[in-house]
């Protein structure tokens, strides 16, 4: 899938700053604090991560619709790539 220049930029963005919160939590795990600290931050980490992969369907879906690799993508396909997001 191409994504636009811009929105791969954002998405970067996105993905390392989950990169630094991921380091964090695992700081956070071998020091030994609090599981709600812990948890609240591992699910900072997934809503990162989640956003990181809505952006890039989003600004790929004309491509996808158009074409893959192999072909249209039908829309059970389109479908089954938003629920693995889920």
């Amino acid at each position: 899938m191409k994504v636009d220049d811009e929105s791969v930029g954002a998405v970067l963005n996105r993905l390392r700053r989950a990169q630094g919160q991921l380091a964090g939590v695992i700081a956070m795990v071998e020091s030994g604090r609090d599981c709600t600290e812990v948890v609240t931050q591992l699910a900072a980490v997934s809503r990162a991560l989640d956003r990181a992969g809505f952006k890039i369907i989003a600004s790929g879906m004309r491509q996808c619709l158009a074409a893959s690799g192999d072909g249209p993508l039908a829309e059970e396909q389109l479908e089954r790539l938003f629920l693995s997001l889920a």
